[in-house]
């Protein structure tokens, strides 16, 4: 009879156990990216009981920015570039000539700062169902910027300090001085228009 030679078997139990141990702690340790939104807020619901009232809107103080299916942008009646998106809202927001084609302004008692001449103008959003997301976010992200600076220059000139540097009374302030009042409408062929 011939002598078979065992071979030495490898205990793997107690490598398994490592290895979901292992798997355990990078499970618990590792922290997930979250995807955040776009940030607005939503008016409040109206009351049941109050009286619906027709609101007119001049036409001077509404810009009209449409996004079509092949991601071309036009603001008012100009069709322009994303990037100068930014310099048309500040200037149809601000005002500053009191040019009576843009926005009228109406001088507003703001707690905490007094009289101050805040601007009527409204931002139309208009894009079509073919817009691509990117196309959409570039131009969301263009028009929270023009606010941002506006209301950063009114800190300057106020405060004497970056919008982000206020106190948040001061802050509110800021906002009620320049409101960002962007309106989303719901997508359509923008083409057509």
């Amino acid at each position: 009879m011939a002598n078979k030679k065992k071979t030495p078997a490898l205990n793997t139990s107690s490598t398994a156990d490592i290895a979901f141990l292992l798997l355990c702690y990078f499970l618990m340790t590792t922290t997930m990216g979250s995807q955040t939104g776009l940030s607005r807020r939503l008016p409040p619901m109206p009351d049941a009981n109050a009286k619906v009232e027709d609101q007119k809107v001049n036409r001077r103080n509404i810009i009209v920015v449409k996004i079509n299916s092949a991601d071309r942008l036009l603001a008012g009646s100009e069709a322009i570039d994303v990037s100068q998106l930014k310099e048309k809202i500040k200037e149809f927001l601000s005002n500053p000539a009191d040019d009576p084609t843009l926005p009228e302004k109406t001088l507003t008692e703001i707690e905490g700062y007094g009289q101050y001449p805040v601007s009527k103008g409204v931002i139309s959003l208009q894009n079509d169902r073919g817009t691509s997301y990117h196309a959409y976010i570039a131009v969301q992200n263009e028009l929270v910027k023009a606010v941002d600076e506006l209301r950063d220059e009114f800190a300057r000139s106020t405060y004497g300090k970056a919008f982000d540097r206020l106190t948040e009374e001061q802050q509110e302030i800021a906002k009620k001085a320049i409101p960002q009042n962007i309106s989303e409408a719901e997508p359509k062929d923008v083409s057509k228009r």
